[in-house]
C-alpha cells in the first residue's frame, strides 16, 4: 500500500482521524492529516490526559516531591473535613487512582456535581470512599481522577500546566501549553465535542488546575514524542526526564475484571495491549492513541476529532499503520 492509497483509505474508514505520526527505530517514518488539519493544530485528547499525568506523577516522585505512590490521599489535604460516618477515605493512596482502583460513592463520573461546584477537587473527595471499603475493583474514572491534579499541586505548588510545561513539555520541544476556562456547562461540551482545531491548551478548573482525566490538547507530533520518551525509558536526546523505574513500573499490566475493555490489562493511567509483547498505549475517546510496541521500536500517534463510540483504533493501528510504518 502506498502513501497515497493510505491515506484514502483512512479518509473513507477512519473518517474522524485528523493527524497520524509514526516513529521507527527512533526516526519520523509516516506523518499526515485529514479534515482540513495542519500538522500543527492541536486536538482535545481526550483520555490520553490520563497517561500525560501519570508521567507528570512519576517526575514529582523522582524529584521526591510526592514521595511514593502509597502516600495516603488525604496526606496532601489536612484542611480537608472528612464526612461523617466516612471511614474508607483514611486508606485511599494515590496507586488506588493511578490504577483506577480508588473507590467511590457515585455509580458512574459525577460530572454535573464536580464541574459546577467551585472546587472541583474538594468536590471530587466528598465522592472518595464508602460503605464496601477498599474492595480494590477496577472503576474507571475521569472527572473524580481530579483529586490528582490537586495532590500534584499540594506536592509541588505549581499549577498542572506549569509544571508540564517546565518537565516535560519543553524538555521534550512540545509547544509552552495555556489553561482554558469555560465560563459555563455550553462551552465545556463545545469543548470536548467540538471538531475544529484546537490551539495548545489544557482544561482547567476554578483554581487554574488541569483536568488530569481530559482536556488536554496536542498535536499527533507531540503525542509521538511522549511515546518516544516512554519507549526510551524515560530518556529524549539523552536527557532523562523520567526516570525508567518509573515508565516500568507505570507500565507493569494489572488485570482488569469485567468484559468492558477488549481484554487489556491497565498500569498507571496507561493501557496494556500485550502483556507478552510489553505493547502499551494511551487511550482517549474518539480513537485517540499513543501507541508504543518496543519489540518493533515503533511509536504511533492518532489524533481524532470528537466521535464516541470509537473502539477499534488500535486493531486499525495493528492491522494498518503499525506495518506499513515498519517498511519506511
Amino acid at each position: 500500500m502506498t502513501k497515497e492509497e493510505l491515506h484514502k483509505m483512512i479518509e473513507q474508514d477512519q473518517p474522524n482521524i485528523c493527524q497520524i505520526e509514526a516513529i521507527h527505530g527512533g526516526k519520523p517514518v509516516y506523518s499526515d492529516t485529514w479534515n482540513n488539519y495542519k500538522s500543527d493544530d492541536c486536538i482535545h485528547v481526550m483520555s490520553v490526559t490520563k497517561s500525560i499525568m501519570a508521567l507528570l506523577i512519576g517526575i514529582a516522585i523522582d524529584k521526591g516531591q510526592i514521595k511514593s505512590v502509597d502516600d495516603k490521599v488525604l496526606d496532601y489535604f489536612p484542611e480537608y473535613k472528612v464526612k461523617r460516618g466516612e471511614k474508607t477515605i483514611y486508606d485511599v493512596t494515590i496507586k488506588h487512582l493511578l490504577t483506577m482502583r480508588a473507590p467511590y460513592k457515585s455509580k458512574g463520573d459525577p460530572w454535573s456535581k464536580v464541574c459546577s461546584s467551585e472546587n472541583w477537587t474538594y468536590t471530587s473527595l466528598d465522592f472518595l470512599g464508602g460503605r464496601k471499603g477498599l474492595t480494590d475493583e477496577f472503576k474507571y474514572s475521569s472527572v473524580c481522577l481530579h483529586i490528582l491534579t490537586g495532590i500534584l499541586y499540594k506536592a509541588t505548588a505549581m499549577l498542572t500546566v506549569d509544571y508540564a510545561n517546565k518537565y516535560l513539555f519543553d524538555p521534550l520541544g512540545i509547544p509552552a501549553h495555556k489553561n482554558f476556562y469555560a465560563k459555563s456547562a455550553e462551552e465545556h461540551k463545545a469543548f470536548t465535542i467540538s471538531k475544529l482545531p484546537k490551539n495548545a491548551v489544557w482544561f482547567a478548573d476554578p483554581q487554574d488546575l488541569g483536568t488530569p482525566g481530559y482536556g488536554l490538547c496536542m498535536t499527533a507530533s507531540d503525542m509521538a514524542k511522549i511515546g518516544l520518551l516512554c519507549l526510551n525509558k524515560g530518556t529524549f536526546n539523552g536527557q532523562q526526564i523520567v526516570s525508567s523505574k518509573w515508565i516500568r513500573e507505570m507500565t507493569t499490566p494489572r488485570p482488569v475484571e469485567g468484559n468492558h475493555f477488549r481484554g487489556m490489562e491497565y498500569g498507571y493511567l496507561w493501557w496494556i495491549i500485550s502483556r507478552k509483547k510489553n505493547i502499551y498505549a494511551a487511550i482517549g475517546n474518539s480513537g485517540n492513541v499513543i501507541y508504543i510496541n518496543p519489540q518493533k521500536q515503533l511509536v504511533v500517534a492518532v489524533a481524532s476529532y470528537f466521535k464516541p463510540t470509537i473502539f477499534d483504533r488500535v486493531d486499525f493501528i495493528q492491522k494498518y499503520i503499525e506495518p506499513f510504518a515498519e517498511t519506511l
